[in-house]
């Protein structure tokens, strides 16, 4: 039931038809006045049709915000130093956003005196929880309105219906059910559901946006080489650059070489499976140079450490607790991993592999003097004798008392 109580919501709003559509019923079933926020994270659409839209329906404080450096900068930077994948292969590119959306929508809300905040997640997926786990661990006492878990609007039929009704403007491909639902941002495009949803069947080619059929991607391998410090890139090619600029030139990279894309069946933090083709471009060569430097500046304990981390991490992303001090927790132990993690890695791009060729760094801990299969000075061999004998000690008591 509506809570006539509340006066002003403001509602995370893209412009497409779900949002729109949940403008005027917040509008409707609550009699309040609704803020939209917009947030440019880089998705490659234009903008100004959604304040042109929001005008029309009424809403008198409209914010658009260009959050693409914040984005890079504060959420995936920091995800990228812990080489953070779910279930083994996704780089979390939506999961990863919700909480800058959810930071920036509570901001307004203390902004403008909301007493409410509204988003457009369905209550079968992960993003309602990811969005109302961050809203509630920055503003405890917020208002939440799940419109999909409220309204009886359950089908796309009833959405255009109520859109018609409503005089509400549908783009003429929205109508008729969509082959697929899409999230983008600047690190990476989803696509789920229609078309995909039987997950022995192969994702059509038209499903691919961001990155060219590794087939078809060019015959000679792209070589680059990207500078990091202290965990974070910082140069491709020799070339400083923003963290935003940074991740967009490598999507560009990744992109002309088929690079970055994956079919997965993941389990949903909700219980069930569900199967989405993701194209994660310049993540994908990030993770892999993230790696190749980390091989040469982290030690043995702290690489493997991080790795067990990391599962639990990325678990934490997945799941929306971005805000929780665990999450934070791990953040603290990984950045401290980072302090001599400089330096540059060159790699060869081709035909939607990307492999770490080359890295070189200050703080190196690689000795050619000990590894050298000639003759050297500093190793002496018969040590690992002793060595063995001291690890291998459990194992021959346990042989010896159980046979």
């Amino acid at each position: 039931m509506a809570d006539k109580k509340i006066k002003k919501v403001v509602l995370a709003y893209s412009g497409g038809l779900d949002t729109s559509v949940i403008l005027r019923w917040l509008q409707d079933a609550y009699n309040c006045e609704v803020v939209t926020f917009t947030a440019d994270l880089g998705q490659g659409e234009e903008l100004e049709p959604a304040r042109k839209k929001a005008e029309m329906m009424g809403v008198k404080e409209i914010f658009i915000d260009d959050l693409r450096e914040e984005f890079v900068r504060d959420f995936v930077f920091p995800m990228f130093r812990a080489n953070a994948l779910y279930e083994g292969l996704y780089l979390l590119g939506t999961s990863i956003a919700r909480p800058l959306i959810s930071k920036r929508q509570i901001e307004i809300a203390e902004q403008v005196g909301a007493d409410a905040v509204a988003h457009g997640a369905t209550g079968k997926g992960n993003d309602q929880v990811r969005f109302e786990l961050s809203y509630y661990a920055l503003k405890p006492d917020i208002k939440v309105i799940a419109p999909w878990r409220e309204w009886d609007l359950n089908s796309r039929t009833k959405l255009i219906d109520y859109a018609e009704k409503n005089q509400i403007p549908i783009a003429k491909d929205k109508r008729g059910e969509a082959p697929f639902s899409v999230d983008a941002n600047l690190l990476h495009i989803s696509a789920e559901g229609k078309v995909l949803e039987d997950p022995w069947q192969e994702a059509p080619d038209y499903v691919y946006s961001r990155t060219v059929d590794p087939e078809k991607a060019p015959d000679q391998p792209t070589y680059i080489e990207v500078e990091f410090e202290k965990g974070d890139a910082v140069a491709v090619d020799g070339v400083k650059l923003s963290p935003a600029e940074l991740l967009t030139k490598l999507n560009e990279l990744g992109g002309k070489n088929g690079i970055g894309r994956l079919d997965l069946v993941e389990n949903r933090y909700v219980g069930m499976k569900s199967r989405g083709i993701y194209e994660t471009p310049g993540g994908t060569i990030l993770l892999a140079a993230h790696r190749g430097i980390e091989q040469i500046t982290l030690d043995r304990g702290q690489a493997h450490l991080k790795d067990e981390l990391m599962p639990r991490y990325a678990e934490l992303i997945y799941n929306g607790y971005w805000f929780s001090p665990e999450r934070e927790m791990i953040q603290a132990a990984i950045d401290a991993s980072q302090k001599y993690v400089s330096g540059t890695v060159r790699l060869k791009l081709y035909k939607g592999n990307v492999d770490v060729v080359g890295r070189k760094s200050p703080h190196s801990l690689y000795s050619a003097a000990h590894v050298t299969f000639e003759e050297d000075t500093v190793y002496d061999q018969r040590d690992a004798q002793g060595f063995i004998k001291l690890n291998a000690l459990r194992l021959r008591l346990a042989k010896n008392a159980r046979g």
